[in-house]
């Protein structure tokens, strides 16, 4: 068959398939991702179940689980994560995760033709360069002692004086799995970023990289129903399309306002629409906003744009289940920025979840809460 007749096939399947709305989209993705209702799942169950939380910063995956978990509390991720049964490493996206030991071992293998294209951008730099030796040379590095990426420019650059320092050590990064190593990712405590392999932090060899298929499974149980694209976009990979494929019979299909096919598990959890969705305070890059093509069952339309400033994320404020403000912790309170003003009973139950928020990560600090208004960006 020719790829115009699978496009055609495709599209005469989505046009046949039960059609999802905006709110229905929004519902079924909020309750995979913990957000409907806080779960009683641990913390390593929800980081699996999850696929990983974005931790481009220290603080987003303890205020990510603290959206979505009942009695959370920020000792017990950093306990996870000190004990080595979770660690931080680029994955999908090619960005910094939060992960259980085993995704550590399994994921990175898979996301690894993402690494070799950023790798790409600095072949310039690397002429001369024998990738393999690299990798040899900096594994025995890290794993002699955890290595700042400065130090790892430094030794690798008395070894290739020639080749551009910075684009050494992003081989360094982009060949070997590197986990950042505890302190750094501890709640309350500080350390500049030293990496070591995952396999040397977790004391066990990679296990074979997880397959197309398996994966797929898992990113519809955590963020379906959703098509070949959006897992595109969360994983930061292409050609997924033939592992959607693979699994078709096993799958439901649907279609989205736009009438683009979509897939899901048969037994996942697609709630009605009018289900209460309560307020939500999610952190910077949290992975609900980043993990489609189309962010539109999240972001209406109107506040597209909203939540980012050039490359950097803004801590954000869902109510309904939607977009629809930014928060922040000035010194002594939070400060609620809604697009639109709430209603009296919306800034009731946005206020009493950001005094559960507090309650659960800054038990010990006193904070106002405080409604100002967003700037136009």
């Amino acid at each position: 068959m020719t790829k115009s007749s699978v496009r055609s096939s495709t599209k005469n399947r989505a046009t046949r398939a039960p059609a999802l709305d905006v709110r229905a989209l929004n519902r079924a993705t909020l309750e995979r991702q913990l957000l409907l209702r806080r779960s009683g799942l641990s913390a390593r169950d929800a980081v699996a179940h999850l696929l990983g939380l974005q931790a481009q910063n220290v603080t987003p995956p303890y205020y990510a689980l603290a959206a979505r978990l009942d009695g959370f509390a920020p000792q017990r991720l950093s306990m996870l994560m000190a004990d080595r049964e979770v660690a931080r490493m680029v994955t999908v996206r090619s960005t910094l995760h939060t992960h259980t030991a085993d995704d550590c071992l399994t994921l990175r293998p898979l996301v690894q033709p993402a690494r070799d294209r950023e790798l790409g951008t600095f072949r310039a730099g690397l002429a001369g360069v024998d990738l393999d030796v690299l990798a040899g040379l900096a594994r025995q590095l890290v794993e002699t002692e955890p290595r700042t990426m400065a130090e790892l420019r430094q030794a690798l650059s008395a070894r290739w004086p020639d080749a551009d320092p910075q684009a050494l050590a992003v081989a360094a990064r982009c060949t070997l799995p590197l986990v950042q190593v505890t302190p750094r990712g501890l709640w309350g405590r500080s350390g500049q970023v030293a990496l070591t392999t995952a396999e040397h932090w977790l004391g066990r060899a990679a296990g074979p990289a997880l397959e197309p298929d398996s994966l797929v499974l898992r990113y519809l149980a955590a963020f379906g129903p959703a098509s070949v694209k959006d897992m595109q976009a969360w994983a930061g990979l292409t050609r997924l399309r033939d592992a959607f494929e693979r699994l078709r019979p096993r799958l439901l299909t649907f279609r989205d306002p736009d009438g683009t096919e979509l897939f899901d598990l048969p037994d996942a959890p697609r709630p009605d629409p009018d289900t209460p969705a309560p307020p939500r305070f999610l952190p910077e890059f949290d992975n609900l906003l980043l993990s489609h093509a189309d962010r539109g069952r999240v972001v209406p339309p109107e506040y597209r744009g909203r939540h980012w400033q050039g490359n950097q994320a803004y801590r954000t404020l869902l109510v309904d289940g939607f977009l629809a403000g930014l928060w922040k912790l000035d010194p002594g309170a939070l400060v609620i920025e809604p697009f639109a003003e709430p209603t009296r009973a919306q800034r009731d139950e946005v206020t009493a979840e950001g005094e559960r928020m507090l309650a659960a990560l800054h038990p010990d600090t006193p904070y106002d809460i405080r409604f100002g208004t967003v700037a136009r960006h």
